[in-house]
């Protein structure tokens, strides 16, 4: 067996981490997760050029001015994506909510429905999608009313604390996405060190969030993203899900090398881990956040890179309605 299917062998659901199609069919992932550089990455390539003139074609006649219809030919166009994509994968996808909006909870909220209604006008039932939400309090909390109020299943993104995952548990959410490379990028940098495996840091808050999740039974799916080489990955075999990029999918799939579980949801009940609650206390929850210099910068970091990515996206758009 490859490495691959033994990683699938050990309990993981493998997900792909991108916006291009061949990708996707090529590793046979269960889901797919996109963000906005990454639909930034693909859109500039010849091949999906198409999915632009939809998403113009359809904005066209709305908005009453460039901005407007650029706005809404965004939203098409992760729509877009996400319908391909779901003609390849047979579970969800994950179609990210503005960026710009991770302080704002009702403004989250509207938009994730807008998306949820586009997907419903090209038959797309809400039970295949994810919406990504960063992983901000207001961010949560709208995850929570969604999840509660509409059934719409959310991915809180960005996520990089033990903090924030707490929070997003006790907000039912579907599914998060720990970064566990990101984690890994802060600390290198931090300390000059060099991490692999178990020692990595990003693996060890994965490890700690899949643990508390299982000993305290909650139900929502932790998985690992924004992996920087395949020691990370296989440090995490069993975990829920992973969302793994292309290149690293070919590694795992051309390698033999041994995949062994190593996170176990049975062995999670020993673990020591102390119950504690922060989703209706926001004050301890953005105290704690702050405490984390790593969780901070790198949330911060994230928001501002997918939102500068976002506005390049607009800016594309909005040139073919002037």
């Amino acid at each position: 067996m490859s490495s691959l299917e033994q990683l699938k062998a050990a309990g993981t659901v493998v997900v792909t981490d991108t916006g291009e199609f061949e990708s996707i069919a090529k590793y046979t992932p269960q889901d797919a997760t996109t963000n906005p550089s990454l639909i930034l990455a693909a859109s500039e390539k010849p091949q999906y050029a198409k999915l632009i003139d939809v998403a113009v074609d359809y904005a066209k006649d709305k908005g009453s001015s460039a901005e407007e219809k650029a706005n809404i030919a965004l939203d098409r166009l992760l729509v877009e994506f996400g319908k391909e994509i779901l003609k390849i994968v047979p579970g969800r996808v994950s179609t990210e909510v503005d960026a710009r909006l991770s302080f704002d909870k009702e403004a989250t909220i509207k938009k994730a429905l807008e998306i949820i209604e586009l997907y419903k006008s090209l038959g797309i039932d809400k039970e295949k999608i994810l919406i990504k939400i960063a992983s901000t309090y207001e961010g949560i909390l709208a995850a929570r009313e969604l999840e509660e109020k509409y059934g719409v299943h959310c991915n809180l993104t960005l996520l990089f604390s033990f903090v924030q995952a707490v929070a997003c548990a006790e907000a039912k959410v579907t599914l998060i996405s720990p970064f566990v490379g990101r984690i890994m990028d802060w600390y290198k940098a931090k300390t000059g060190k060099t991490y692999e495996g178990k020692e990595d840091p990003g693996v060890q808050s994965v490890t700690r969030i899949y643990n508390y999740y299982k000993k305290y039974g909650y139900k929502t799916i932790v998985m690992g993203a924004s992996f920087r080489n395949v020691g990370e990955i296989t440090a995490l075999a069993g975990c829920d899900y992973l969302t793994i990029a292309p290149k690293l999918l070919e590694e795992l799939m051309n390698s033999k090398e041994p995949v062994p579980k190593v996170l176990d949801a049975s062995a999670a009940q020993s673990c020591s881990e102390e119950k504690v609650s922060y989703i209706d206390d926001e004050a301890k929850f953005r105290f704690l956040l702050n405490e984390d210099a790593m969780a901070t910068e790198k949330l911060s970091e994230g928001i501002r890179k997918f939102s500068a990515d976002c506005v390049t996206l607009l800016n594309v758009l909005k040139a073919k309605f002037e």
